[in-house]
């Protein structure tokens, strides 16, 4: 199964996340599909950049969104 989800990146105690689409076999952190957009929790408000057009075409094709990545996705106005 697709499934659209966040990957970590930045150092120790500094998260900075990509949305990234990936076969839900693989690790967190491990080989992906395609780069749909970027979350930085850090800055206040969070900055969330997505790619609407990428994850509507996604959803379409039946990927899975995790739970975070679904609120992620209502609040940049991907989803509805």
């Amino acid at each position: 199964m697709v499934k659209i989800r966040l990957k970590r990146m930045g150092a120790h105690k500094k998260p900075f996340y990509r949305v990234v689409v990936a076969d839900s076999r693989t690790p967190r952190d491990g080989k992906f599909i395609e780069e749909i957009g970027t979350y930085n929790p850090l800055k206040d408000p969070a900055e969330i950049i997505i790619d609407n057009e990428a994850a509507q075409k996604w959803l379409a094709n039946g990927a899975q969104p995790t739970d975070t990545v679904r609120a992620l996705l209502k609040k940049s106005g991907a989803i509805k």
